[in-house]
């Protein structure tokens, strides 16, 4: 029996794991994730390194060395951090080699703390990047006002950027204007432009929780049509704006030079409402240069029944149709993606601050012992 996993390749979709953890790569997990269902990828956040390092019992003996040789808690957990991403970095190489670049990829994020400042986070991003030292490497930085002349400047720098919590199309027709615009500069400087990588991830799930509360207070026949039809809807568009702006005689130029387009990625992609698919945030969305960052459970849930098939270019028409109709109900896009945004930054802010409580708590502990 084939695996579904593996037939999304067909299609021109990369599949990466929204997930790690340091007994996963040390029990041979992700090796066989990589050889038999085709997972090219991985993402780390706060939240995912909150719930590793805090609430499993993989990292004791390793917080136990690094508590006793003084480290700081801040320290503790970038040591851990820039260890796992560098042992996820390189069992990913192969990947990474075999496709020249475009693939086999592992993100670290900025502190969100800096979401809001342009120029720290650009200092640590420069600083994180040279700590891994691993080319396939992406350092995830948000796509906020202030994070997108950062992302701008380390792409020209020749830094590769996953732009992460995107939730507005018009944010991300700023952050595929800044990807072009830092590709254009490197040529103008005589610089390399065949190896910087940036993937643009969108969020989805959140915005689906959102608006469906929004529809569920309206009550009305319409609005209870509507449910569970934003997040996809939006995604369309937003590949729709992809596909416009990578195929044209600009980006056709830099192409020439071996520019790689900037690929979106869907993020948030496990379905929250138990009422709705568990392959909501997938199988509706497959497609060429398409990348689907998925939790464990949610790859468990395609390689037992998922349906790979070009799907994403499907029903633009429709897409565009339910947006309108979300917005004639009164509930406003730019009002609803501005707010998820500024959500988005406070959880990780939220996830980052819990990191530091706990292993604070358990530095002083392994310290006394």
């Amino acid at each position: 029996m084939s695996n579904p996993l593996k037939e999304l390749n067909r299609y021109g979709q990369s599949t990466w794991m929204d997930y790690i953890t340091r007994s996963m790569i040390e029990s041979g997990e992700l090796d066989r994730l990589i050889d038999e269902d085709a997972i090219t990828g991985m993402t780390s956040n706060p939240s995912i390194f909150h719930k590793a390092m805090v609430k499993s019992g993989d990292y004791q003996e390793a917080l136990e060395r690094l508590a006793k040789a003084g480290l700081s808690t801040g320290e503790i957990y970038e040591t851990l951090a820039v260890e796992d991403i560098q042992a996820a970095a390189d069992h990913l190489r192969p990947v990474y080699d075999a496709s020249k670049g475009y693939d086999g990829f592992i993100s670290l994020e900025v502190s969100p703390n800096l979401a809001f400042d342009t120029e720290e986070t650009i200092k640590e991003a420069k600083r994180l990047w040279e700590k891994v030292s691993r080319p396939n490497l992406l350092i995830k930085v948000p796509g906020t006002s202030e994070g997108i002349p950062a992302i701008e400047h380390l792409l020209t720098e020749g830094f590769n950027v996953n732009i992460t919590l995107l939730f507005s199309h018009d944010y991300y027709a700023q952050v595929r204007a800044a990807y072009l615009k830092a590709l254009e500069n490197r040529l103008k400087e005589g610089k390399p432009i065949d190896r910087i990588s940036s993937v643009a991830s969108f969020f989805l799930s959140r915005i689906d929780t959102y608006v469906d509360k929004e529809l569920e207070k309206l009550g009305t026949e319409e609005a209870k049509r509507l449910l569970g039809k934003t997040a996809v809807a939006y995604a369309k568009i937003a590949y729709k704006d992809y596909l416009r702006d990578f195929h044209t005689e600009r980006f056709e130029k830099l192409q020439r030079e071996g520019a790689k387009s900037q690929r979106p990625l869907w993020a948030s992609t496990s379905t929250k409402n138990p009422d709705y698919h568990d392959l909501l945030y997938v199988e509706p969305l497959i497609g060429k240069d398409v990348i689907n960052t998925l939790p464990p459970n949610t790859i468990d849930a395609f390689r037992d029944h998922g349906k790979a098939a070009n799907t994403v270019e499907e029903d633009f028409h429709n897409a565009y149709e339910t947006i309108q109709a979300v917005e004639k109900l009164g509930i406003s896009m730019k009002d609803v993606t501005d707010k998820l945004q500024k959500d988005g930054v406070q959880a990780f802010i939220d996830s980052w601050n819990q990191i530091m409580d706990g292993l604070e708590e358990k530095r002083k502990e392994l310290a006394r012992a």
